[in-house]
């Protein structure tokens, strides 16, 4: 009876195959899925005076302090990264733009490449002073453009 005990090997080994095989998951875009999520829109404005506007979506379920979506460029040395604005998050699960503008004091950016962090922040009380507690971070790199 070898093939008997050759077909009870196969099975035995494609039985621990499949159990040693990663759990499939579902694809990242299915939005039902996501709970807390920010993105970074692939272009970014830049008008005449300086003034950056940087935009994207996010997503959060809930704090117990405010939320806010921040979010930094940088552009000629990656390690310096200039704040652009925040703004003030609904936290209801669904999906959300952002928009946010600045100015930053000591640079001047220019149309073309750079790279962005948005990042969804809540001040969560705690005694005294409110903490913060990141729920989502995204880094893109964009492009800058006049406008």
């Amino acid at each position: 009876m070898p093939v008997r005990s050759t077909a009870l090997a196969t099975a035995a080994g494609a039985a621990l195959l499949l159990l040693a095989a990663p759990a499939a998951t579902a694809a990242p875009h299915d939005a039902r899925l996501v709970a807390e999520s920010v993105t970074v829109d692939p272009t970014g404005r830049i008008a005449a005076d300086g003034t950056v506007t940087l935009s994207g979506t996010y997503r959060c379920t809930g704090g117990t302090g405010p939320v806010y979506v921040s979010s930094t460029v940088s552009q000629s040395d990656p390690s310096v990264r200039y704040g652009v604005g925040g703004t003030r998050a609904v936290c209801d699960g669904l999906e959300h733009r952002w928009v946010n503008t600045g100015t930053p004091d000591t640079v001047v950016f220019k149309p073309g490449a750079a790279h962005v962090e948005a990042t969804l922040m809540e001040l969560r009380p705690m005694g005294i002073v409110p903490l913060p507690s990141f729920h989502a971070r995204q880094g893109q790199d964009v492009t800058l453009t006049a406008g």
